[in-house]
């Protein structure tokens, strides 16, 4: 009976520089994560850019008219591409910035009290829209006035704009409604400083 030996082949040679597989190292790891982490944030910055320069705009505020909804100094967003373009509606309590209609190289900002069609009086400080007494929590009583006005109805494209800080604000009271036409944008959220970011309510 014959019995056939086998004999093992030897391993075959590696060539050198022939990749061999290995895991990657931490360093390997780390560098793509930062790599990775480079161009979200990269793109991140380039979508916020491209954000604010074509759908809102940064303002600066100057003057105490709007306190303490929105100090001196303080830079805020204003959206001026849905506002514009007709799909984001003026409403009462608005914050709007607009071109003051007696010098329209100067720019204003006040909230919105009446719309068209709306009737505003001023008894004592305290506005009455349309007959009744307006709620505005957002006047503080240390910032009231007396002020006194007649009954105005507000025609079809003007708006009756007051100052949150009564006591140092010229607005409607003054020199009347403002034209729609001359309204650009409505303030959106503060920037700066930054501990007072938050929504313009």
């Amino acid at each position: 009976m014959m019995t056939e030996n086998h004999t093992p082949l030897p391993p075959e040679p590696q060539m050198p520089g022939e990749p061999q597989s290995a895991e990657p190292g931490p360093l390997h790891r780390a560098r793509g994560f930062a790599i990775a982490a480079a161009r979200d944030l990269g793109l991140s910055v380039l979508i916020a850019i491209l954000i604010v320069v074509f759908l809102f705009q940064p303002v600066k505020v100057e003057g105490t008219s709007m306190m303490p909804s929105i100090g001196d100094q303080q830079r805020i967003f204003v959206d001026k591409f849905f506002f514009q373009a007709g799909i984001s509606e003026i409403h009462r309590g608005d914050v709007v910035v607009f071109w003051f209609p007696r010098d329209q190289r100067i720019s204003y900002i006040k909230r919105v009290i009446g719309v068209p069609g709306d009737t505003v009086a001023i008894h004592h400080g305290q506005v009455l829209l349309n007959g009744g007494v307006m709620d505005e929590p957002y006047v503080p009583a240390s910032f009231r006035d007396e002020a006194e006005m007649p009954e105005v109805r507000l025609l079809d494209q003007e708006y009756f704009v007051m100052g949150d800080h009564r006591n140092s604000s010229n607005d409607s009271r003054s020199w009347g409604p403002v034209s729609r036409e001359y309204i650009y944008g409505k303030a959106v959220f503060t920037y700066w400083p930054l501990g007072e970011m938050r929504v313009v309510r």
